[in-house]
């Protein structure tokens, strides 16, 4: 029997992503409201009751008013908003994350889609917690390089009209992809969250510094050995990553401090090609070796 799915949110660029991964497959048929009642509450409301699943892409407010619209118990919802991850009756929808995870999701009627950046730092961090490798009550930097797609149409004009080549953000420490993050990684504090956005279309980098003597104690040196191996395994895996950087060295950012609390990210001064390289080398981006040889790279609209 084929499902029925409706994207509530479709026109914008995570509801055309998700269409995209639908089509084709001949166990769903995804639904959408009629053209001529776009506008009209009630067929909305209609539809979400109607169908089999519903997939909420859509911000926070918006997102909480459509669940307010269900009232058939029956209809899935799966919601890409961070309107719900910490909600005690959701789902989180990382199937990876422990044990069971997986089977609790195929039976949930409520799934919060977990954050961009909260997937890479809970798997990095949380079974390392759960192995007794490192104390839930560590206070954890993490840092984190993200494509320009994730911040949705306006940004991905500016990053493409060539106008900001990289860009920093969340200096009032307030991120809301922090209390998922703390939450599921299993931290007793808040981490220090550093994200920024750099000039390629899709993927990230995440990256948890880590000393070994903040290790639990008792830790072996077995395990210490294997940790240092993790890293560095971790490290392979980064420098093979697949990003698309559109622009050479010449453009590559000055990693000074920008703007304020509360605003958009600023573009950054472009350095000298001296610095371009020192910054490029100590840089985790899986693509750090082509800001720093300068290599030119057409964007390509692609999924990592």
């Amino acid at each position: 029997m084929v499902k029925q799915v409706f994207i509530d949110g479709e026109a914008g660029t995570t509801g055309l992503q998700v269409r995209d991964r639908l089509t084709g497959r001949d166990d769903l048929a995804v639904v959408s409201i009629d053209p001529a009642r776009r506008k009209d509450p009630a067929a909305r409301r209609e539809l979400l009751n109607d169908v089999d699943a519903v997939v909420l892409c859509l911000p926070d407010a918006a997102a909480k008013e459509a669940v307010a619209m269900i009232d058939n118990p029956a209809v899935k919802v799966i919601d890409a908003s961070t309107a719900h991850r910490v909600d005690p009756a959701w789902t989180y929808g990382l199937p990876e994350m422990e044990l069971g995870q997986r089977a609790r999701l195929a039976a949930a009627t409520r799934i919060a889609n977990p954050g961009c950046f909260p997937t890479g730092f809970i798997l990095l961090l949380r079974p390392l917690i759960a192995a007794g490798l490192v104390p839930a009550d560590l206070h954890v930097s993490m840092h984190a390089v993200s494509g320009y797609s994730g911040g949705g149409k306006a940004l991905i004009e500016v990053f493409e009209a060539g106008a900001e080549p990289f860009s920093a953000y969340g200096f009032n420490l307030n991120h809301k992809h922090v209390p998922e993050i703390r939450l599921f990684a299993s931290l007793t504090h808040a981490p220090l969250f550093c994200p920024s956005i750099a000039d390629y279309f899709q993927g990230m980098v995440n990256t948890i510094p880590l000393h070994l003597d903040q290790l639990a104690p008792g830790v072996s040196a077995a395990a210490r050995i294997g940790l240092a191996a993790f890293a560095g395994a971790a490290r392979t895996l980064a420098s093979i990553g697949k990003l698309n950087h559109s622009r050479p060295a010449a453009t590559a950012p000055n990693l000074s401090p920008m703007s304020r609390p509360g605003e958009r990210p600023q573009p950054f001064s472009h350095p000298s090609r001296a610095s371009q390289a020192h910054h490029a080398a100590q840089s985790t981006c899986a693509c750090a070796r082509h800001v720093a040889s300068g290599v030119r790279r057409t964007p390509r609209k692609r999924r990592c």
